[in-house]
């Protein structure tokens, strides 16, 4: 792509012009000082930012000695502690504190509720996610196994519709109850619906009546028009809950952005929702839909007065990490610019286009930016953070402290430092979340050399991820968060799968956390009954008078110590794993897509991203590394699984088979290496390799 200058940088002319063009225009910024001070910014940081990985890079291999010198010892988590301070690894725990965050919308700061996280690239996807503020619990709950079936085949099944408005009744009952008898005896509505707690009932507008409970709006629909309402006793055509209270919109893990065209589409696909024009045209259904942002609700109150309810969900949008470069950007030595510089910077100004009111609809009512920095090491990494967005507030003219962040707890050295790290970001943190993917692939790959570790199903019951959940809610407690502040959980990967997401995601709500990850807008409207069960905020006290775990499980690396695998259990493990890691790859090399419901080895579709591939891969290498596989499994491993995987994907137009040309295969080669090369990748990250593999199917592509 041609490079244009840029006050000694050289810019990729697409993002360039997207910036001159699109996105400063209307912000009342210069130019030349934009592009002056925006280059002093990414060659200080540049210094910086190879200094905090050369500092990953350090203690890993002193952790890595450490461990090769006790290779067959037992785990001794005093010792663990002791050395892991000596070198550097573990700080002192800060004196008590709150933190002191302001200007923060109700949606983050004191309501509890589900939150989605779509794709940047997709425009279609961050729409649906944006829009999930509100969902059809009718619609969640026929259309998916969530009532412990499937529908049907074929047209409506009256049978399955009556099951679903008794469902949702029952639920009214228990949300919204009467002043006398059930929702289900409801049949004149018309003459005024009795309450037990009238002050639930918040008005009502053409559609029916609003009510909120624990903080949440439920809408009642009524309409004896409908072929729903026409068959209700009381004109019941939906029940509609508020849902995904606020939406991440992805620049990291779930796309595939390698170059300046990749990073100025997903860029402005945030400023088409900061600016609330962004729509997506698409065929469904032999019809051609377009899809747009919606719109507020608004109502009239018990008392008359006029009211608005917010019909999106508050946006966040979440940067990429410090380790990659972008060569969308080239300093004045020639090398490439850090790329979550230029992600702050770029979505801090589209940030700007929602501040200055420049837009359709508001999405911070309180003035925000809402930023989410992933995969940070301990608090001088958490610190860059927050030094990096005074330096943008300052170039874009904003006050201190507009730009907040969301530190995901991800990180082996940022969770063991969890409070040191909050304290680093005081004034401007508004999310702590657990990022149990990838602290699984850190927790791997931290303990390479320690020796073999459990099977990947076992990751979920060893005694470090439960003490990393447990301090991710106490701590944050400890520092303040509650009220000013999410507490949040991880995803649930299993899309098709709802009555066992009923039955398992309702624990999050009471560890405290007053947010989750859901993987759709049906998702979400199924996990907001969670947070109408337990009143989050009511525990809190509760919680936080519980003794916060030690440092010793959270340090106790998952060793198979003892473990006699028989040869079919490592078999399993090792297709399962190769499975997975190809069924991604494949996607990502050749397509481009960095999000998808991936097909597993049983053909149960799970959403697959860059965290996911790193546990997959780190998995293999570590057992490589200890003598549990062999290279010729592996490379035998890889081959069936590639014919598997080509053969779930065998509908797909555009799909690449592997496994008749795996030497062919881009995506085949991505994957082995991922595997390979998998223990010398920094913290066992998967970007660098994607990023190279990609470029080289972009570059083929184009001839």
């Amino acid at each position: 792509m041609p490079m244009t200058p840029r006050a000694g940088l050289q810019v990729d002319q697409v993002l360039a012009d997207f910036l001159e063009q699109e996105v400063l225009p209307g912000l009342e910024i210069d130019l030349d000082r934009f592009w002056s001070e925006a280059a002093k910014l990414f060659e200080e940081t540049a210094v910086e930012c190879r200094a905090l990985l050369a500092t990953r890079d350090r203690l890993q291999a002193r952790i890595d000695d450490w461990h090769a010198s006790r290779v067959g010892q037992t785990q001794d988590p005093a010792a663990t502690e002791a050395f892991l301070r000596s070198i550097g690894y573990l700080v002192d725990e800060p004196e008590p504190f709150a933190i002191g965050t302001r200007n923060v919308d109700a949606e983050v700061a004191t309501l509890a509720g589900p939150q989605l996280v779509a794709p940047a690239l997709n425009a279609r996807f961050v729409l649906n996610a944006a829009n999930a503020r509100w969902g059809s619990l009718y619609d969640a709950l026929y259309g998916t196994d969530a009532l412990g079936d499937l529908p049907p085949p074929g047209p409506y099944d009256a049978a399955r519709g009556a099951r679903v408005v008794a469902r949702a009744k029952a639920f009214l009952d228990e949300a919204v109850p009467l002043e006398n008898g059930s929702w289900a005896e409801l049949t004149e509505p018309e003459r005024g619906i009795a309450i037990r707690d009238p002050g639930q009932y918040v008005g009502q507008n053409e559609r029916g009546r609003l009510f909120r409970h624990n903080g949440l709006h439920i809408q009642v629909v009524f309409d004896r028009s409908s072929p729903i309402g026409a068959s209700d006793p009381a004109g019941i055509a939906d029940v509609v809950l508020e849902a995904a209270l606020s939406t991440i919109v992805d620049l990291e893990d779930s796309i595939a952005a390698v170059d300046a065209a990749d990073k100025v589409a997903a860029y402005r696909n945030w400023l088409g929702l900061m600016r609330g024009d962004l729509e997506e045209t698409f065929a469904k259904g032999g019809r051609t839909l377009t899809r747009t942002l919606a719109t507020d609700l608004p109502y009239t109150a018990p008392d008359g007065s006029s009211g608005i309810l917010p019909g999106r969900s508050l946006l966040f949008v979440r940067n990429v990490g410090h380790l990659m470069t972008t060569p969308a950007v080239r300093l004045g030595d020639g090398s490439d610019a850090f790329e979550g510089v230029l992600d702050a910077l770029v979505t801090a100004a589209i940030g700007m286009h929602d501040l200055r009111g420049l837009g359709r609809f508001r999405n911070s009512r309180e003035g925000s930016i809402y930023i989410v920095k992933p995969k940070m090491h301990g608090p001088d990494e958490v610190a860059f953070t927050d030094g990096l967005f005074s330096r943008v507030e300052a170039i874009l003219g904003l006050e201190r402290h507009t730009l907040k962040v969301g530190v995901m707890d991800e990180e082996r050295r940022t969770s063991a430092n969890l409070a040191a790290c909050i304290r680093a970001v005081s004034q401007r943190l508004v999310f702590i979340n657990t990022g149990f993917l990838d602290r699984t692939g850190d927790e791997i790959h931290t303990a390479m050399r320690a020796g073999p570790v459990v099977r990947k199903g076992e990751m979920k019951t060893a005694a470090w991820l439960s003490a990393y959940e447990a301090r991710n809610v106490a701590i944050g407690l400890q520092c303040g968060l509650s009220g000013r502040a999410q507490i949040g959980k991880g995803m649930w990967a299993a899309p098709d799968r709802m009555a066992e997401m009923l039955a398992q995601k309702a624990a999050h709500p009471r560890t405290g956390a007053n947010t989750a990850w859901v993987p759709s807008p049906t998702a979400a409207t199924l996990h907001a009954l969670h947070y109408h069960q337990t009143e989050v905020f009511a525990l809190r006290d509760e919680i936080a008078a519980r003794p916060t775990p030690g440092l010793d499980a959270l340090l106790t690396a998952p060793l198979a110590t003892g473990r006699n695998w028989s040869a079919d259990e490592i078999s399993d493990e090792l297709d399962n794993n190769a499975q997975g890691l190809l069924g991604y790859v494949v996607r990502w090399i050749d397509q481009g897509v960095g999000c998808s419901k991936v097909p597993d080895i049983h053909d149960v579709g799970l959403m697959e991203d860059r965290a996911t591939l790193r546990i997959s891969s780190q998995h293999i290498a570590n057992w490589l590394r200890h003598g549990v596989l062999t290279r010729p499994q592996v490379e035998a491993s890889l081959l069936s699984m590639a014919a598997k995987v080509d053969a779930q994907n065998a509908g797909d137009p555009l799909y690449r088979p592997m496994a008749s040309d795996p030497a062919g295969s881009l995506a085949f080669q991505a994957a082995r290496a991922l595997i390979f090369e998998g223990e010398a990748q920094p913290n066992g990250y998967t970007e660098p390799l994607l990023h190279r593999y990609r470029r080289r199917a972009k570059e083929d592509s184009r001839g």
